[in-house]
């Protein structure tokens, strides 16, 4: 014979345990929020960013602290997955996400662009990830997506390094002329 009340009695146990553990993941998330509250708010895209250098399409796994792979910023929606749609422009790079918070990454934030194999909860294999590393309030960041295409991911990278070594001569050009002029 089977006792039923004792049955019903574990599901419900187990059902609240399980709702516990959802609430204690859904409260940790908000923490670490609160943690990353000092990161400002995401420049937005420009009136005019130019034309598009490259596009692509595939999704956005996340952010963290640069080097950090495991260290996940959830601020301002950084942490949330999603598709996404991204557009090179001389202003930047343009993340678009239905669902999500859009957000851009000026081209003088711009850091580092590399192939890796993974993010914070995503791993791929080897140079499955196309990871743009960029500054934002003080703080370095890795950004991680993957295209539809993998074939795009190292097209990606040579243009953005490229673009990211032309601002850093200029800036030296600059910081020359500056000095030069007092």
């Amino acid at each position: 014979m089977t006792d039923w009340a004792a049955r019903i009695g574990w599901l419900v146990g187990l059902a609240l345990f399980v709702a516990l553990v959802y609430w204690l993941m859904r409260e940790g998330w908000k923490w670490r929020g609160t943690l990353q509250g000092d990161l400002p708010e995401l420049p937005a895209t420009p009136d005019d960013p130019g034309p598009a250098k490259l596009e692509m399409s595939g999704r956005y796994h996340g952010s963290t602290t640069a080097g950090q792979w495991l260290d996940r910023i959830v601020a301002h929606g950084l942490g949330t997955r999603s598709r996404a749609e991204l557009t090179l422009t001389d202003a930047g790079v343009d993340v678009v996400r239905p669902g999500a918070a859009d957000f851009f990454i000026p081209v003088a934030a711009l850091r580092e662009a590399r192939l890796d194999k993974g993010i914070a909860g995503k791993v791929l294999t080897e140079g499955g990830l196309l990871i743009v590393t960029w500054e934002h309030g003080g703080k370095l960041l890795d950004s991680g997506f993957r295209s539809d295409r993998a074939a795009e991911h190292n097209e990606w990278v040579e243009t953005l390094n490229q673009m990211i070594q032309k601002v850093e001569e200029t800036e030296k050009v600059h910081k020359k002329e500056t000095e030069g002029a007092r």
